[in-house]
């Protein structure tokens, strides 16, 4: 079959930093240009057609940093190959760095087909969010059930539990409009490989995000702009039919005799449908053992619990990038760490640059912690979670030890700093027996009290002193990380779902006809990205099994 080519990329095209003022991007451009000159393609390139494709800063050396570009242009006359001939081309672009783009759209196709029975989904969260959005367009007028509160009155009922201590045990940083990403960086990197991620960051820009996260290798929104954004998304759902429900609680599945749903329980009454998406995110305690009651196939799985570890965010600049930290051309210095100890591990997650600690308890009586960044990132402080592995063998492998491992720890971080809604905090100097316990260099940001306390009181020794040795080891990748006035605050135990409800290759459950668990919460995602694209992935199954049925 004969291809056809239209967009090409080339990579690796470098440019230095320099100590004047610079248009980075423009250069880059005129960099692509002449060496795509210089390569004496067969095929014309469009001249005006040369755009930023990917960015990235590479500061492995400190005295020598540049921007990495990846640059996409046209060819002004549309190409069609042979296998041969195309082949061919593709082995010169490949040994010039030169790729070739398939710009795969995700098309909608509208049904129209009766539905007695429209399609739920719970959680709108960035999986629920983006489930909605594809049967929406796709014509199928989905029901979104969401606990918490829209996004505005949400954000009331946030602050108000950062200020004056009082939760709302159905709408706060876990639950409501957005899900729990809405209160963090807005971070859209993934590790995923997947074409859908480009759709996602095409469908936050087109809703409000600014449209360098279209081509930043590192692209984030932040919380204050994330907020806008769902609502606008949101708008464009009930725009194509759809209907969104806050403060409605999923309660329970009602089935027919043959296993299939029949209608869904939710503390505004019942809903009669024969679909149910489950997008109920990773903190959803009570869901989950209601899915347990209804004998669902759910399973426990590895977590993480560990701490929040502040710097002063000039410090992480300078360590990344040396005399040049100051220069405005450099995007806020961020950082990724992980370290193998035989089985476990210790790891940075959701690092926040300029940002702040957030009070991001669901239920009474517990503290836990998170990381927020606005979209200027412009805090003093850096902040990031230090997470430990948890395995199976340390919960005893159930559902109920690993929702009880995470509780028993934001229960005890709730005791020994007063019992009255404080978190614990203790330099790091004290945690590592060097130095006395007290704040300096670093001033803790987060949005409750605080107390000074011994945190190895707070974790199993194993938790610890793991904490301990995986601090200890990313000095090595950057230099100060390690130091004594590195500020702890604890616990953050919601780095991921502790559990996995099971699916079929076609994303369905096998027990429970019509069920679709997906995102985070049912163990298939982390983070906003991934979540989003494997609540795609399931919508375009259902979408498909419904085009086949009609």
């Amino acid at each position: 079959m004969n291809k056809t080519i239209k967009k090409l990329v080339l990579r690796d095209v470098k440019i230095p930093l320099a100590l004047s003022e610079t248009d980075y991007d423009k250069l880059a451009i005129g960099v692509a240009k002449k060496k795509i000159r210089s390569l004496r393609l067969k095929y014309r390139p469009d001249e005006n057609s040369f755009a930023i494709f990917k960015k990235s800063v590479d500061a492995r050396r400190k005295n020598e940093i540049f921007f990495v570009y990846s640059v996409i242009f046209s060819v002004a006359d549309e190409v069609i190959l042979s296998p041969e001939k195309y082949d061919d081309f593709s082995a010169f672009c490949r040994k010039h760095s030169v790729s070739l783009i398939d710009e795969e759209k995700l098309l909608f196709e509208t049904f129209s087909v009766p539905q007695e029975k429209r399609p739920v989904i719970a959680g709108f969260g960035p999986c629920g969010m983006f489930i909605a959005l594809v049967l929406a367009k796709s014509g199928f007028r989905p029901i979104v059930i969401e606990r918490g509160e829209d996004v505005d009155s949400r954000a009331q009922k946030v602050e108000k539990y950062w200020i004056q201590g009082v939760l709302d045990t159905e709408s706060n940083v876990q639950f409501g409009e957005g899900g729990a990403g809405t209160f963090s960086d807005g971070k859209l990197m993934t590790r995923i490989n997947d074409k859908l991620c480009s759709y996602v960051l095409e469908v936050f820009h087109d809703h409000g995000a600014d449209r360098d996260i279209l081509f930043n290798a590192k692209p984030h929104v932040g919380t204050d702009k994330l907020r806008v954004i769902v609502k606008n998304i949101r708008k464009t759902i009930e725009a194509y039919g759809g209907t969104v429900l806050f403060n409605t609680r999923l309660d329970g599945i009602l089935r027919n005799s043959d296993g299939s749903i029949r209608a869904v329980v939710t503390s505004a009454g019942d809903i009669v449908t024969d679909t149910l998406f489950l997008a109920i995110g990773h903190s959803a305690r009570d869901t989950f053992m209601m899915l347990l009651r209804e004998e669902l196939d759910i399973c426990a799985k590895p977590f993480s619990v560990g701490v929040r570890i502040e710097h002063l965010q000039k410090d992480i600049d300078r360590a990344l990038y040396g005399e040049m930290a100051e220069n405005p051309a450099l995007p806020v210095g961020e950082y990724s760490l992980s370290k193998r100890f035989g089985d476990d591990a210790v790891y940075s997650f959701c690092m926040c640059p300029g940002g702040t600690v957030v009070a991001s308890a669901s239920e009474h009586g517990g503290i836990v912690t998170n990381g927020m960044s606005y979209s200027a990132r412009s805090g003093v402080n850096a902040n990031s979670a230090i997470a430990v592995s948890v395995s199976e063998k340390d919960f005893g492998g159930n559902v109920m030890g690993a929702i009880e491992y995470q509780r028993n720890i934001e229960r005890q971080a709730f005791e020994m700093a007063g019992a009255d809604g404080t978190a614990p905090i203790q330099n790091l100097g004290s945690f590592l027996s060097r130095s006395s316990c007290e704040v300096g260099r670093v001033l803790p940001t987060y949005t409750g009290k605080t107390k000074l306390c011994d945190l190895n009181d707070l974790f199993p020794v194993k938790i610890s002193n793991l904490l301990k040795e995986g601090i200890l080891s990313f000095e090595r990748n950057i230099e100060g990380f390690s130091c004594d006035h590195a500020m702890l605050t604890a616990p953050e135990t919601r780095t991921s779902s502790p559990v996995r409800v099971m699916r079929m290759q076609n994303f369905e459950s096998s027990v429970c006809r019509g069920l679709y668990p997906c995102g985070e919460g049912a163990g298939y995602a982390g983070g906003i990205t991934s979540a989003a694209v494997d609540g795609i992935r399931c919508a375009l199954s259902y979408v498909s099994k419904q085009k086949a049925f009609n």
